[in-house]
């Protein structure tokens, strides 16, 4: 792959409040500093290839636990021959402990960091880059991917916790960390801020390094913003500069959309994904390590993973696809089967032994618990089903038929029969369910429409009242506390709240 992130973060500049020095290596601690680091063009693509960095470990162990399975397209597969873990049961259950708007739940504490540390990095790269002079239009180029990350990362934080603190500029001492807690207003309007300015300065897809991210990202990642705030007149024109482009296209195949573990990486339908290489190196992935369902046996595991040292594995198994989620799928539907593949456990305590699992990141690989397939994070399939949704909302359904049938139609699915704006906006809704499963997708979906106690109510009620059809053994049950917790944020994390006297 081209890009290949530092491994080692080498700056001393100072970090966020709760953002401790563990994950740092300063290269040498004693010599380095912003001052002496930063003084050419090879410096500062080094620091932006570091902020890239942090979003490896999210996208592997935690944004799909809180954006994923924190809905009605996954669960997890209790094993009562390893025990229950609590965070990650919690959020699967809708009971995420919460009191006076924080929680100790480590998903969440995990997840809250790693985005800082990428504002903390891209802060540093802002603050410093327009000091030193270089070529132009490579500065531009790398200030708006700084400006990209930082805007993605905050839009994150505030689709997750509604209010978080708004840092632009370095941390130098304890006494900085602490900030007031900024509305959701003020976040949106930093990011429309940043994501525009990366959008000018960006290099298009043509242009780009492969792996980073472009000028079609960052206007994608605007036109979500304003989807989500429901500015539909102007996320259109961004979706439409894009579909003009030329530059991106669906791949014939749906399986094709997906990169594996060692080729196919950001290929046209490719906007932006999380970039992993299979190896030693340590940029790797295990993701479908931990969505297979277990115990599983080396024979069992083998024909998924592919590999020349296929090991058992006994874990409490997450990210399952629901029967509700398979029940979506229309018949004839091509990305079922892609999306979806099963497997019999012979030591399951579940009485068919028989598993769903998420066969769209089952690449083969060489060694166990190693992998290199890239994660998607916007791809043009979602270009043309947010452009559907704007037309739509904008009371032009047949317009926004023309782009939903394009996503359906490699699906082998006939046209849309949706005429009326309500039903085109059902439409769309269930297509971006189908089309984007597992992708991180649906819990926001579902904040932004306003659906969580519709349709999660609904969805725990099926759970608590049949726990053998999702995945119980028989002697398991749901928690008593399960789905009682439908609020649309999570709250602050409690370690960080122990640091600042503002949440």
């Amino acid at each position: 792959m081209k890009l290949k992130y530092i491994a080692a973060w080498i700056l001393a500049a100072g970090m966020m409040a709760g953002c401790g020095d563990d994950f740092l290596t300063v290269i040498p601690e004693t010599a380095l500093s912003s001052n002496t680091f930063f003084t050419s063009e090879s410096d500062f693509k080094q620091a932006v290839n570091a902020t890239y960095e942090p979003f490896r470990q999210m996208y592997n162990e935690r944004a799909w636990i809180l954006e994923e399975m924190h809905s009605d397209n996954t669960y997890y597969a209790r094993n009562v021959l390893y025990g229950a873990v609590d965070p990650t049961e919690n959020v699967a259950d809708f009971a995420v402990p919460t009191a006076n708007g924080v929680t100790a739940n480590d998903n969440v504490l995990v997840q809250y960091r790693l985005n800082y540390r990428v504002i903390a990095r891209a802060n540093q790269v802002v603050a410093l880059i327009d000091g030193v002079d270089f070529d132009a239009t490579s500065k531009a180029n790398l200030k708006g991917q700084a400006l990209f990350l930082r805007a993605f990362a905050y839009f994150d934080l505030v689709r997750l916790f509604g209010k978080v603190p708004l840092h632009l500029t370095p941390v130098v001492g304890r006494e900085d960390a602490p900030l007031k807690l900024s509305t959701t207003e003020e976040i949106y309007a930093q990011i429309e801020k940043d994501a525009k300015e990366a959008a000018a300065g960006l290099f298009d897809k043509a242009k780009q390094e492969a792996g980073r991210v472009t000028s079609g990202t960052a206007k994608m990642l605007l036109a979500n913003l304003y989807i989500t705030q429901k500015k539909w007149p102007l996320a259109e024109p961004l979706l439409k500069e894009i579909v003009a482009s030329g530059q991106y296209a669906l791949m014939p195949d749906y399986n094709d959309a997906f990169s594996t573990t060692g080729g196919n990486k950001n290929n046209k339908e490719s906007l932006f994904e999380i970039q992993y290489m299979e190896g030693s190196s340590g940029y790797n992935g295990n993701q479908i390590y931990r969505f297979i369902p277990s115990p599983i046996t080396a024979v069992e595991i083998a024909p998924i993973t592919g590999t020349s040292n296929p090991q058992p594995t006994s874990q409490e198994s997450n990210n399952i696809p629901t029967p509700d989620l398979i029940a979506a799928y229309e018949t004839g539907d091509k990305r079922k089967d892609i999306s979806i593949g099963y497997v019999t456990l012979s030591g399951s305590l579940v009485e068919n032994k028989t598993y769903p699992y998420i066969k769209k990141y089952a690449r083969t690989h060489a060694l166990h618990n190693n992998t290199g397939q890239n994660w998607p994070v916007y791809r043009y399939a979602e270009v043309l089903l947010f452009l559907a949704e704007s037309l739509n909302e904008q009371g032009k359904p047949a317009d926004a038929a023309v782009y939903l049938d394009q996503v359906r139609a490699r699906a082998g699915l006939a046209a849309t029969k949706a005429a009326s704006q309500a039903d085109m906006r059902e439409a769309i809704f269930k297509e971006r369910r189908v089309e984007l499963a597992f992708e991180n997708k649906r819990w926001f979906d579902l904040t932004r429409t306003g659906r969580v106690k519709e349709i999660i109510g609904a969805y725990g009620a099926k759970v608590k009242a049949n726990p053998q059809a999702y995945y119980f053994p028989k002697t398991a049950v749901p928690p008593p506390n399960a789905f009682t917790v439908l609020d649309d944020y999570y709250g602050l994390p409690a370690v960080e709240a122990a640091l600042t006297p503002h949440f």
